[in-house]
């Protein structure tokens, strides 16, 4: 599978040596063009249907994560490039697929371009897509503690838990139950049945989702119609399912 890429650096010698790096070490890259500022690098977005940005995050006037404000609807995948650790939950946060330190390891940049084909055949594959997981539906009860006793719902009646702080939200078809428990929480009870952690908010029923959508971090439709974001740390993972 080729990889649609560019590079967005504002120093020659570190886009030189990616794109050298690249050249001989990830041949399924087809580099698109290389971009010296944040402006140069919307343009580069604008003109090309890309699978892949790699992103230093200290560029002049501003940084990386400026320029992915100006993308709202991106469908590439993110490789930041820095020489700062500090940026690493800002990266996580704006749905990087990798974050690489510099000087650049060969072997974690080949992992990277590994893990965004990986990614992409997956996408490619299920996007917009009647999904049917791999899995199928378990049947079980689960308890919820309410203030004056308990509740015992049907597993597959759950279509997604959503975090609210130190408490869960439960989505089921018509209605939803708030309980003094985290998503960590539920994330543990139901571990024998086919829910996957989707994001830090989401804890999704796997046979409640009927499609993917591709994005920054891409997204899925739950059988209430409801769209619920899919993080780039959770998705690979998720896409496992399908």
């Amino acid at each position: 599978m080729t990889i649609r890429a560019i590079i967005v650096e504002d120093e020659a010698n570190s886009r030189e040596i990616l794109r050298n790096y690249l050249k001989k070490y990830c041949p399924e890259v087809d580099l698109k063009g290389e971009a010296a500022s944040i402006q140069e690098g919307l343009k580069l977005i604008g003109e090309n249907d890309l699978d892949l940005v790699f992103l230093d995050v200290e560029m002049p006037f501003g940084n990386a994560f400026d320029l992915l404000d100006k993308v709202p609807e991106r469908n590439f995948e993110t490789v930041f490039v820095t020489a700062y650790n500090h940026y690493a939950m800002d990266a996580l946060n704006n749905h990087a697929a990798y974050y690489l330190m510099k000087p650049i390891n060969i072997d974690e940049l080949v992992k990277a371009v590994e893990y965004v084909v990986e990614i992409r055949k997956k996408e490619n594959a299920l996007e917009d897509k009647v999904l049917q997981p791999k899995l199928k539906s378990v049947e079980g009860k689960i308890t919820l503690p309410q203030q004056d006793g308990f509740q015992v719902l049907n597993v597959q009646d759950i279509l997604y838990c959503k975090a609210d702080d130190n408490y869960t939200e439960i989505f089921l078809e018509n209605k939803k139950i708030l309980v003094s428990k985290t998503l960590k929480y539920f994330e543990e009870a139901l571990a024998e049945f086919p829910f996957a952690r989707i994001h830090k908010s989401y804890l999704v029923n796997v046979n409640e989702v009927i499609k993917y959508r591709k994005g920054k971090g891409g997204s899925v439709v739950v059988s209430n119609g409801k769209e619920l974001s899919v993080s780039a740390s959770k998705k690979k993972e998720f896409l496992a399912y399908f």
